[in-house]
């Protein structure tokens, strides 16, 4: 009982992993075995391929779930955290940039100072 079990469960590990043309292929083998019809047969295929694709599904989140939490645990920044730094750097470099476009002009108006009442401004 307990072999009939694990073989059952392997069958269907095996299926959440397998592709379509194997799934085809071991469904043939099932009804031919328990000589299944035609109809009974394409029942069982298509319940076969749809088990598969709720397990594939099934382990899929289950893995996304895994490394999402991983990561977070690892401290590795998400897409939308790396977008907002992105946004924010755009942000200070054009507030920089502006900042340095004023500073010369305000340095050259601090070199030239107004002449001084009674006194000769040096020629160059």
């Amino acid at each position: 009982m307990l072999e009939e079990l694990k073989k059952s469960i392997d069958k269907g590990l095996e299926f959440a992993v397998s592709t379509r043309d194997k799934i085809t292929q071991a469904a043939k083998e099932m009804a031919k075995e328990n000589k299944l019809t035609k109809e009974e047969a394409k029942k069982l295929l298509d319940h076969l391929l749809e088990k598969s694709d709720e397990a594939r599904k099934n382990l899929e989140t289950e893995v996304q779930k895994v490394i999402q939490a991983s990561l977070k645990k690892m401290k590795v920044p998400t897409q939308e955290e790396i977008k907002a730094l992105e946004a924010r750097i755009k942000t200070l470099e054009g507030s920089r940039k502006s900042a340095v476009k004023t500073k010369p002009a305000a340095k050259k108006a601090a070199k030239q100072k107004p002449p001084v009442a009674g006194k000769q401004t040096p020629k160059p």
